[in-house]
């Protein structure tokens, strides 16, 4: 279960980063960055861990719960993203650093040193930088934002689905269901599908 066990070990603020849509075939990858005030324990029925372990429902309730937190100044937090047109120029990699680093932007503080959920590093703006595998399932910084970062993207991908019904938006998140991959077939990919991502990226040389 996810603490403050790692934040303690680093002197001075601690920004926890992690992402929600690497995987997706279409919509942006969207990043959040979350600084807690304090490392006091958080009274939650619902344990603060990876998004993807959790239900909608569960994730709405904690999302309130971190909305009153930052009215209360306990923790901070920012989101930055990448477009689809960012993620098709530059990888999906290079496109996820880019909405860290935008996240890091926002936050305007220097000394501050982040903590990353994956397996790669930004050097960007930062005297300490840590990358933890699993992250999100340690760090209540990480999980925090992973789970901020989700619903976020979440909603982004029901707005666009408004627009694009046959997709499956709202349900899939532009992952590559059935349905949706069908679609594309059937209909062909929006400005909003990823082009350099398969199964798209075949289709369109058809």
């Amino acid at each position: 279960m996810a603490d403050f066990s790692i934040e303690n070990t680093i002197e001075g603020a601690v920004i926890g980063l992690d992402e929600v849509g690497r995987g997706p075939l279409a919509g942006p990858v969207v990043s959040c960055g979350v600084l807690y005030n304090s490392y006091e324990i958080l009274e939650t029925k619902i344990p603060i861990t990876d998004s993807k372990k959790l239900t909608i429902k569960q994730r709405l309730k904690l999302f309130k719960f971190f909305q009153q937190l930052k009215k209360e100044n306990i923790l901070e937090y920012y989101l930055g993203l990448a477009t689809v047109e960012e993620i098709d120029q530059i990888n999906i990699l290079e496109a996820t650093k880019l909405s860290m680093k935008r996240v890091i932007d926002k936050f305007n503080n220097p000394t501050a040193s982040i903590i990353i959920d994956g397996n790669f590093k930004l050097e960007y703006k930062t005297v300490n930088e840590k990358s933890i595998i699993g992250g999100d399932k340690v760090s209540l910084s990480i999980a925090t934002a992973s789970i901020i970062a989700k619903i976020h993207r979440d909603r982004l991908m029901s707005i666009l689905d408004s627009k694009y019904q046959h997709f499956g938006w709202k349900q899939n998140a532009g992952y590559g269901t059935k349905k949706h991959i069908d679609a594309i077939k059937e209909k062909g990919p929006t400005n909003f599908h990823r082009k350099t991502f398969e199964p798209i990226k075949s289709l369109i040389k058809k």
